[in-house]
């Protein structure tokens, strides 16, 4: 508490609160984007297509976050939670997406939504379902399921490269050992800077090799609405839509989860005096979360999550004001709106992609092995 600069009800300098939003964002951003590029591209949509979706979750992670500093009604937390993709669903969606396209991925994510504001306004009732010990495991489940998708990953280069049998593997293991070193040995603030680094590295990797085309990035404009059109949903509601929603509900359930998780713990970090935590704010941070669902599922992209790098900003930095987050959120909306920056972001190569993904997915089954161990 000792190392609050600026608490959660309190007004940094304009500057500062930009600044700092602006690194959130940059810590963020290659994970709000490669989820669902990673969906997309091992269900094999094209790229063209693949620019809407970016052009979506950054939209509704950018709304969201802004939603969760500065709450509307009993919506969002009042706190510093920034939003993005979430990737649990990487399996579910890759699933959805192979068996019905965008349309029927848009349609599980809105309707397994409504499911999460059920439960989100009952919190007992939830807690008795999902215990620490099923939501653990799920979450291990979740990871091995898409191991393999990880791994196919690895294995796409350009045709160009087929005869240089050594890229990919080079290319995915600097991402990785880049990240990981980082993590190990760097100074606290420069871990949070890993994922980004290593994404980096393996891109400049990536592209002595010639993996990265840049032409079609230099045609984009800076501002403007991406070139693929809205999806739209599949109202069949067939066998398929039936096979996947209990899946999609399971996964949002426990999606819901760490958010009660991040809700409490971004409390602890964020006033001058230790103080109970208030349920309320928790409970508007689940909200929040469901609405951002609700909202991808319509928009066409992945469903959205809190993300607990804002509670490690927030120790480190000191600062836990509330318009840190609404800066952080105007940014990505604007970058949303950046055809240049999102066709930037879909030219990451596989190689890069699925390096950085397995180490995710490490991390993904990491946490679902301490909920079971940690609660008996």
């Amino acid at each position: 508490p000792s190392s609050i600069r600026f608490a959660v009800d309190e007004s940094p300098p304009p500057l500062l609160s930009a600044g700092l939003g602006l690194q959130v964002v940059m810590l963020i951003i290659a994970s709000i984007a490669l989820t669902p590029i990673v969906v997309l591209r091992a269900a094999g949509v094209d790229l063209e297509r693949a620019s809407w979706t970016i052009f979506a979750a950054m939209l509704v992670s950018g709304l969201t976050t802004m939603l969760q500093a500065r709450p509307l009604g009993r919506f969002g937390a009042g706190y510093v939670l920034f939003m993005g993709t979430s990737g649990a669903f990487i399996a579910v969606g890759i699933s959805a997406v192979m068996d019905g396209g965008l349309p029927l991925l848009m349609t599980l994510v809105a309707v397994s939504s409504l499911f999460q504001f059920y439960f989100a306004g009952r919190l007992s009732t939830l807690r008795r379902i999902v215990t620490p010990t099923v939501g653990g495991t799920v979450i291990m489940l979740i990871a091995v399921s898409v191991f393999p998708i990880a791994f196919e990953l690895l294995n796409k280069v350009p045709e160009s490269l087929r005869a240089v049998p050594y890229a990919a593997p080079i290319t995915a293991t600097t991402t990785f050992a880049v990240i990981i070193g980082i993590a190990l040995f760097g100074t606290h603030t420069l871990r949070l800077w890993a994922p980004l680094i290593g994404i980096l590295v393996g891109c400049a990797v990536a592209g002595w090799f010639g993996m990265i085309d840049l032409s079609h990035i230099r045609a984009q404009p800076w501002i403007g609405l991406p070139a693929a059109a809205w999806p739209g949903f599949d109202l069949s509601f067939d066998r398929r839509f039936w096979a996947l929603l209990p899946a999609f509900v399971i996964v949002t359930i426990v999606d819901l989860i760490e958010t009660y998780g991040d809700a409490t713990a971004i409390q602890r970090v964020s006033h001058r005096r230790d103080r109970a935590v208030d349920f309320r704010s928790v409970q508007g941070a689940m909200y929040a979360d469901v609405l951002g669902n609700l909202f991808s599922g319509l928009a066409g992209t992945l469903p959205a999550t809190t993300y607990a790098t804002s509670i490690a900003v927030v120790e480190i930095t000191g600062v836990a004001a509330c318009r840190v987050a609404l800066y952080g959120g105007a940014f990505l909306t604007i970058i949303a709106f950046s055809p240049k920056i999102v066709s930037l972001l879909l030219a990451v190569p596989d190689p890069v992609a699925g390096g950085y993904i397995i180490l995710v997915l490490i991390m993904l089954f990491g946490q679902g092995l301490r909920l079971v161990a940690e609660n008996g």
